[in-house]
């Protein structure tokens, strides 16, 4: 019987069994950890623009506050808390923590009105909160404004150069809806609308006339129903879309830094393709073994692992400033000393890029190329080709699904650096576009926006993190969805050409 238990183990070693079973939980636990990031991201993007209820919520030591809440936190006191508290909010804190394993609960609420308070946001403990001290006025109003962020509070007036012309809520935003065209959807110009406001009340009661030409978007949250919340929703999407950022970026839109990042991402493309599969094709194709051609597929392969920021610096010091420099002298020296080429721009951003990708689309072209079988070579020159065209017609075709991967894999790469970036062209905001309708239509020497950038600065360059944090994931997700999309039309792209070339297998 230990004989046969022997054997059958030697047996399920044999055949691999446990190897298999050792790969497929790797292959699952890469997939789960994919999954996952591309979960969370997908789920707070997807959520960043949904309308929340606004609360009011009155303290025990008799603070109003007022706004939305954005998430909440369980969380372990000091040890001395219940110490330092009496009455209700000792029996609260107690009982929360006696049913909780000694954690307490709390919620972090936009507040907003950064011009009065001078912060956006407040922890607010459960056990701080009055009895019944938490409501939903279902006259309060959320405003976006062009500058200062969100503000929030109750209706009571529509006024007209200070005196008030609607008294009544419902009348004030009847009135304001009227004059204020898009206010609960793209908060179009109100050129005209000079003082013309809606008066509220913030929580702390202070009286406050938000004029009409600040508002880009005002709706009564807790008065929304389902279709409504969809227009809201839909309507912040659209702004996110096509809009200019404000608020140093962190609200309006990203359609900047969407557009630098495709016409980078393209530019890059166009420019590294064709010299990384012609260097290949040398290599491949002419280059006869030796040395120095092994120096120079060393160098290739030690160029891929190169880091990132290196590039840019080099991008900086030879493409900005000996390249571009040499242009400003020649051709625009009556604008020296301010430089023209000679200092960040998507053109050169392209050109350190398409370096960063070079070994990426060489390597993978020389693999393309090497798969072509020989007999097919020998098969052409039988028939009186000569070699280039040979290359031509055999080779190259029957590789293009390779050289396709190169590019992918190059572009999504690119797509995605940051830290080149920013040291020849990425700006935190380019209002001038690098591609428009004015001549010469091409502007190369323009900074530009990018996605990874503009999440770079949000996450870490942004005085107001939290207000940040829900548009990074946003982001995230838009330059997510581009990679993806300019790699789908490649792969289809590839797939029609392999089954072009390759088809017929015999």
């Amino acid at each position: 019987m230990s004989q046969l238990r022997a054997n059958t183990a030697t047996a399920l070693l044999a055949r691999g069994e446990p190897m298999v079973w050792l790969s497929g939980g790797g292959l699952v636990v890469a997939l789960l950890m994919v999954a996952g990031l591309v979960g969370l991201v997908v789920w707070q993007g997807v959520t960043t623009f949904w309308p929340e209820p606004v609360v009011n919520i009155v303290t025990r030591d008799g603070a109003v506050i007022m706004g939305e809440v954005t998430r909440g936190d369980d969380y372990r006191p000091e040890p001395d808390l219940l110490n330092n508290l009496q009455g209700p909010a000792y029996e609260a804190a107690s009982t929360e923590m006696a049913a909780d394993e000694g954690r307490l609960h709390r919620r972090l609420i936009r507040t907003g009105n950064f011009e009065l308070t001078s912060e956006h946001f407040r922890w607010v403990e459960d056990y701080q909160i009055q009895s019944g001290g938490e409501t939903r006025p279902p006259w309060a109003v959320l405003f976006e404004r062009q500058t200062w962020g969100r503000f929030y509070g109750v209706l009571r007036a529509y006024v007209v150069d200070g005196q008030v012309v609607e008294n009544e809520p419902q009348a004030a935003w009847k009135r304001f809806k009227a004059d204020h065209r898009g206010a609960a959807g793209h908060g179009e110009n109100t050129d005209g609308m000079a003082g013309h406001a809606l008066r509220v009340v913030t929580s702390d009661g202070t009286v406050q006339d938000i004029e009409l030409h600040q508002i880009v978007r005002a709706y009564l949250p807790n008065r929304l129903n389902m279709l409504q919340k969809w227009q809201v929703y839909f309507s912040r999407w659209g702004e996110f879309l096509t809009a200019e950022p404000r608020e140093a970026n962190s609200e309006g839109g990203i359609w900047p830094a969407l557009f630098g990042t495709v016409v980078m991402t393209i530019g890059m493309t166009i420019l590294v393709v064709p010299f990384g599969v012609m260097a290949a094709l040398y290599l491949r194709e002419y280059a006869k073994a030796g040395i120095m051609i092994s120096m120079v597929r060393i160098a290739i392969n030690n160029l891929a692992g190169v880091p990132s920021i290196v590039f840019g610096v080099f991008g900086l010091g030879f493409f900005s400033y000996i390249v571009g420099g040499s242009i400003d002298a020649i051709f625009f020296a009556d604008k020296l000393p301010n430089p023209t080429f000679g200092t960040g721009g998507i053109m050169w951003a392209s050109l350190t890029l398409a370096l960063l990708t070079l070994p990426v689309v060489i390597v993978t072209t020389e693999e393309a190329l090497a798969a072509v079988p020989n007999s097919m070579r020998e098969g052409s020159y039988a028939c009186g080709a000569s070699k280039w065209q040979t290359i031509w017609r055999v080779v190259l075709p029957r590789s293009l699904p390779g050289i396709m991967t190169g590019g992918i894999l190059a572009m999504a790469r690119g797509a995605g650096e940051v830290a080149p970036l920013m040291l020849v062209g990425a700006v935190k905001l380019a209002p001038e576009l690098p591609v428009d309708g004015s001549f010469p239509f091409i502007h190369p020497e323009r900074s530009f926006m990018h996605l990874g950038f503009h999440i770079f600065d949000l996450g870490f360059q942004s005085q107001n993190s939290e207000a940040a944090k829900p548009m990074v994931f946003t982001t995230t997700l838009l330059l997510m969805g581009i990679v993806l999309f300019l790699n789908a039309a490649a792969i289809w792209f590839r797939s029609r050409l392999t089954r072009k070339f390759t088809g017929s297998k015999f």
